[in-house]
């Protein structure tokens, strides 16, 4: 039996841990949707947007973007080398993007009303574009995770439609992907008072749209090693020390238009001036770039897995800084407020998160997602060897 499909295995330590933030997250849920945002967050007009946007919106989103990096890789740019890795991408985004969703229902004032970007047309609202890129982007990864499921239940007429129209969802999805990601950056390009000179340039969009790229694709060598290690898999090296030269060049190309964006802005004295915000910044560009980058551009750490592990983790850590020192650090000084999540906040993202891990757990245990499950989908039942018939015919009494 496949490893991925194996049944009847004892819950491990990290589903006890997972079940038992369950337990807190209905209760907050409770009290966040019965008692409003006052009770539950440490939000205020003063500071309105905090953990829930910084982390659940623009690092969820950010971090699914390897997605639409690898399905263009293999089926725009024919490498079909890397396609036995695409299926856990697109159902890590899928989740992803369900996490935004939810965690979006949490942050709303008045979530009852989500649906008014339906009807109601601003067009020169960004906040307008990334509300239908994202429920459009949802709905194409939906549909390219669909074959996974007809696999699954043998159905080959939708299979054969979906195949049909796989390559244009591709390109719908990149063009969807590449207007959200950037216009998540371009939220905070009407706050140049606001947002402090360390993280505001007019550069905003594009250093969104590439810092999501490299933090895809190392959330993609994450996810490969996590699933590896919950279903016995080896990390396919072969294919996964590619994306870590890739991310060599898409992060040192983002960390040298950092440096020259605060050069051209003249924040480079906001930097040499001992602050919080620069040394937020410091550890975050360590982590997003300088670490990374140094430790994948050796061929030994590439070439093994702590290594390659390593330096993923390291950039997806920086990504979330990055991310979180844009929504929040950033904005502390023009706000003249200290801002620090409610243990209810913390609970709600760390919770959701552990739902999402839980959601890929049993997506791999019963969908065919990795190649050997989508072999055994496709052939059918396997038959008993020998030696399990003659145990099976030996156990029938006469």
């Amino acid at each position: 039996m496949s490893p991925a499909r194996r049944k009847g295995a004892r819950p491990g330590f990290w589903a006890w841990i997972g079940g038992l933030l369950l337990v807190p997250l209905i209760g907050v849920t409770v009290l966040r949707f019965t008692r409003g945002l006052g009770a539950t967050t440490n939000l205020s007009d003063r500071f309105p947007w905090g953990l829930w946007i910084g982390f659940d919106v623009l690092c969820g989103v950010g971090l699914a973007a390897g997605a639409f990096t690898l399905t263009s890789v293999v089926h725009l740019f024919n490498l079909r080398r890397f396609e036995p890795i695409v299926r856990p991408t697109v159902l890590t985004a899928f989740l992803g993007y369900a996490f935004v969703i939810v965690a979006l229902m949490f942050d709303l004032g008045q979530p009852w009303r989500i649906w008014h970007a339906l009807v109601f047309w601003n067009p020169h609202s960004v906040m307008f574009e990334v509300a239908w890129c994202v429920m459009l982007y949802t709905t194409v990864l939906a549909l390219e995770l669909s074959p996974v499921v007809f696999e699954r239940f043998r159905l080959a007429g939708p299979q054969r439609v979906i195949r049909i129209v796989y390559t244009p969802l591709v390109i719908v999805g990149v063009i969807l992907s590449t207007l959200h990601q950037s216009s998540l950056g371009s939220l905070y390009l009407i706050v140049p008072s606001k947002l402090h000179p360390l993280w505001y340039t007019p550069l905003l969009p594009f250093l969104f749209y590439i810092s999501a790229i490299g933090a895809g694709l190392g959330m993609v060598i994450i996810e490969s090693y996590l699933s590896g290690r919950s279903i016995g898999r080896r990390l396919e090296l072969r294919l996964l020390e590619p994306l870590g030269r890739a991310m060599v060049v898409v992060l040192g190309v983002y960390g040298v238009l950092r440096f020259l964006a605060l050069r051209r802005s003249g924040a480079l004295a906001e930097l040499l001036t001992p602050s919080y915000e620069s040394l937020m910044f410091l550890l975050e560009i360590s982590l997003a770039v300088l670490l990374p980058v140094g430790l994948l551009c050796v061929p030994r750490v590439r070439a093994s897995e702590r290594g390659l592990v390593a330096a993923a983790f390291l950039a997806i850590l920086g990504f979330v800084m990055n991310r979180l020192n844009v929504a929040v650090t950033g904005m502390e000084r023009a706000a003249g407020v200290r801002y620090l999540p409610s243990w209810m906040e913390l609970t709600v993202s760390v919770g959701l998160v552990a739902v999402g891990f839980a959601a890929f757990a049993v997506a791999v245990r019963v969908l065919p997602i990795f190649p050997e499950a989508a072999e055994a989908a496709r052939e059918g039942p396997a038959e008993p060897d020998d030696g399990e018939a003659h145990a099976l015919a030996e156990s029938v009494p006469a």
